[in-house]
């Protein structure tokens, strides 16, 4: 029987599916990581004053503000896609997404309404990271449930592929507005709107795309059975709740560190210029992407529990060195170098988390169960990466959040070393052979 669901063939209609539901995560993340790549642009019109370091810190606390509403959006999301489908949560997150994006796009600076226009940011990131909440769980919960089980590693591994590839969406939209449209002073003046302008309308044409998404069998059957979603059958499954939180720890946080930190970083540590901190924070993220189906691949032939202990134990052992020898990087190829290593090491997590947390969860409470505890975990320590590394360094300690950082992931560690092998333990394929039964 499991040789059956494993030799499963992907039919045109499944593979479609994955790849629109994927391309669809990755305009969510576009127009949420925008805010980061252009953030060294419009801090001074919302957080004026003198000390750069201070406009960044600022900057980065609403980034992180936005990272507080994902548990919300995580579990009314996925409460949508449990009870009513994956499909309508889908369309409704990238909607609400396209909403926040044309808000920031047209919120007057601090010098024509004050005190209002942070606060409408605020407002702003707020509805995006509502969205964003909500985004992750149901995409996650559907790309697993489309995929077959000996692929499903690899499908699943494309959500980051797509989310990186948003990311570097933002960055690829700087680096022409930098080089080849306008000046340093247009786009602090008004330069840094036009790629919200651009991730409003990405969100309605991945809205067009989503309109037609083939509902997943999993949800249909568990729909049919009747079983029961929401908080109250969630807490049947707190073990695993807590397992999702653990093991997302200090992988969001390495994943964070080396996105939405690190063009700070090498901007205010390495001593690089804007330009050359986009440029290598772009390929940094074109390397990171190819990485990921390799990850995702090799957990569907050794396991998963294998390799996200390769992730544990670099990451524990090697964010100390890597971290400080990136701070002494003299230009942007050795910067480059240091800052693939970092990719070859938090790899492993990014490219199965998703599909490991869909394993461990019942069709009725996937969406929730994946989305929540995922959203909670990236919000205390994800979304507060970036402001927490710049206290440090406004400090006059910045590698102080170099052993924080080696502290959370090796916490996750513990729980690699605990957690059963998903890829054999799956739910996904029990649920699929007492069908096949």
């Amino acid at each position: 029987m499991t040789q059956t669901i494993a030799q499963e063939k992907i039919d045109p209609a499944r593979l479609k599916a994955i790849v629109v539901g994927s391309l669809g995560n990755l305009v969510e993340y576009y127009d949420f990581y925008v805010y980061a790549a252009f953030s060294l642009y419009f801090a001074p019109s919302f957080f004026p004053g003198t000390d750069p370091i201070a406009q960044m810190l600022a900057s980065a606390g609403v980034f992180a503000l936005g990272f507080f509403m994902r548990p919300v959006g995580g579990w009314l999301f996925g409460y949508i896609g449990d009870q009513y489908g994956r499909r309508i949560s889908l369309m409704l997150s990238v909607l609400m997404m396209c909403g926040g994006s044309l808000v920031i796009a047209l919120t007057p600076v601090y010098a024509q309404i004050g005190v209002w226009a942070p606060v409408m940011l605020v407002m702003a990131r707020l509805v995006q990271g509502l969205s964003l909440g909500g985004e992750y769980g149901a995409s996650a919960t559907y790309v697993a449930e489309m995929g077959d089980s000996g692929r499903r590693g690899f499908y699943s591994s494309f959500l980051y592929v797509t989310l990186i590839g948003g990311q570097l969406g933002a960055l690829a939209v700087l680096l022409i507005l930098q080089n080849l449209v306008l000046t340093p002073e247009q786009l602090r003046a008004f330069g840094w709107r036009i790629p919200f302008f651009i991730g409003a309308a990405l969100a309605l044409f991945a809205l067009w795309m989503r309109r037609d998404l083939e509902e997943t069998q999993a949800f249909q059957n568990a729909k049919a059975k009747g079983h029961e979603t929401g908080l109250r059958a969630l807490w049947s499954h707190r073990r695993e709740v807590l397992i999702v939180i653990g093991l997302t720890m200090g992988g969001t946080l390495a994943f964070y560190v080396y996105t939405i930190y690190m063009q700070k970083f090498l901007k205010l540590t390495v001593g690089l210029t804007d330009a050359q901190s986009t440029w290598v924070s772009a390929a940094s993220l074109i390397f990171a992407l190819c990485l990921q189906p390799i990850y995702g691949a090799l957990s569907d032939r050794v396991g998963r529990r294998p390799v996200l202990l390769a992730f544990g134990i670099l990451g524990t052992f090697g964010t100390v060195p890597l971290m400080t020898a990136l701070s002494h990087a003299k230009g942007p190829w050795e910067a480059f170098f240091f800052v693939a290593i970092g990719w070859i090491m938090t790899a492993p997590y990014t490219s199965i988390n998703a599909v490991v947390k869909a394993e461990l969860f019942p069709a009725a409470l996937r969406a929730t169960g994946v989305g929540l505890p995922y959203a909670l975990a990236v919000s205390f320590f994800g979304g507060t990466a970036e402001y927490i590394a710049l206290w440090f360094k406004q400090q006059g300690m910045e590698s102080g959040f170099y052993y924080y950082a080696s502290g959370v992931i090796f916490c996750s560690l513990l729980v690699y070393f605990f957690l059963p092998d998903t890829k054999k333990t799956s739910v996904l394929d029990r649920e699929a052979m007492e069908v096949l039964e």
